[in-house]
């Protein structure tokens, strides 16, 4: 859409320009969509005119997340109806994500190698290795893979961090099971503005090759460490964003609303988007000579094969939490189906819409 406005209606830019500018947002975190309209916004105006070009892009998605957030905070899944509308649309959004991983990979996953780091990163993932290991690993075996000791180096430091995790893990389930009342027993916890603000900005930092690479990392700090939110609850947010007129990533203003009411919801988008803003009006130039070099290429496709991996590993965990009966199975199979035989951009929506009136008239049961 927005290449046909600008280059083929308006006619402000020419084709080969646009298309170098998509590649180098392709290389970079964040939501390449919004950086687009930055960049294209600041030729057209200078800074004023990228700022306001990327606030239209976000406001009308971040106003109707920020009301669908409150009515479901408000409203709640009482209601039988609600209920099964969203057991539904979780099946819905499971397929999405999983259909997602797919896409993705056949992309990025050019050779062998970033195939088995992708494995690697998805079984890191699986054992509660943080990311930053993950990723730090997949980016400098890829960069380093010619020299195969410098690989199995890094490959001996991160089984030592792994088993490291294993019991700092270990030993806090420990204390957690002592402790009167699990943590998987209590209700999700109310969070700190500034530690959502650090999630949103943790997000848009690693966000490469789109919203669904965001998943894993939102969820790991709203899920596993803040427990702001539940599974069921952070799918809930992935369906509200799948049905929306907006980029996908306005899933996390739901999160950020859930875990801290209205100011958490602004200070959640706020740290997702602020990198994208950061990033095209402060250092488009620069970052457009930098990502000529190879070095950084191959760095950043082993990063991009790492959160592959980990966006694998997430779509089992919301896989586990999300299809819990037998029509839900049965719908997230449809849905799949459905992803893979209809191949157009209105397929996400209608997806999610379809999985939750169908669960609504079957009367599914979360």
């Amino acid at each position: 859409m927005i290449r046909r406005e600008l280059v083929d209606e308006e006619r402000w830019i020419p084709p080969e320009r646009f298309n170098r500018t998509l590649a180098v947002y392709q290389v970079l975190p964040g939501p390449e969509a919004h950086e687009l309209c930055v960049f294209f916004g600041t030729i057209a105006g200078g800074r004023v005119g990228g700022l306001l070009a990327g606030l239209g892009f976000l406001l009308p998605g971040l106003v109707l997340m920020l009301g669908l957030s409150w009515f479901y905070v408000s409203i709640g899944l009482g209601s039988p109806s609600v209920a099964a509308l969203f057991a539904g649309a979780q099946a819905g959004v499971v397929a999405v994500v999983a259909r997602a991983v797919h896409r993705i990979g056949a992309g990025a996953l050019t050779d062998r190698t970033l195939l088995g780091l992708a494995a690697s990163a998805a079984v890191l993932e699986l054992a509660a290795v943080h990311f930053a290991i993950s990723l730090t690993f997949c980016g400098a075996a890829y960069a380093l893979r010619r020299r195969r000791w410098a690989v199995f180096i890094l490959a001996v430091a991160v089984l030592a961090a792994v088993g490291l995790s294993a019991t700092a893990r270990h030993r806090r389930n420990a204390t957690l099971s002592s402790a009167p009342g699990r943590a998987a027993d209590r209700a999700p916890a109310s969070a700190p503005t500034g530690a959502i603000l650090g999630s949103g900005l943790k997000s848009g930092l690693l966000t490469f090759g789109g919203a669904y690479t965001a998943i894993p990392f939102v969820r790991r700090d709203a899920v596993e460490r803040g427990g702001w939110l539940s599974d069921r609850q952070f799918l809930d947010g992935l369906a509200l964003g799948g049905i929306l007129p907006a980029p996908l990533i306005i899933f996390g203003t739901f999160v950020g609303y859930v875990a801290g009411g209205l100011t958490g919801a602004l200070a959640m988008t706020l740290g997702i988007f602020l990198p994208a803003f950061a990033i095209t009006l402060v250092g488009h130039s620069a970052l457009e000579r930098l990502v000529e070099n190879r070095a950084l290429h191959d760095l950043l496709d082993g990063i991009t094969a790492g959160v592959v991996g980990i966006i694998a590993a997430t779509t089992l965990h919301l896989f586990r939490a999300g299809i819990r009966t037998l029509p839900q199975l049965v719908l997230f199979a449809a849905a799949l189906a459905v992803l893979y035989l209809w191949r157009s951009k209105a397929a996400v929506a209608a997806v999610v819409l379809g999985s939750a009136i169908v669960s609504l008239l079957l009367g599914a049961k979360a």
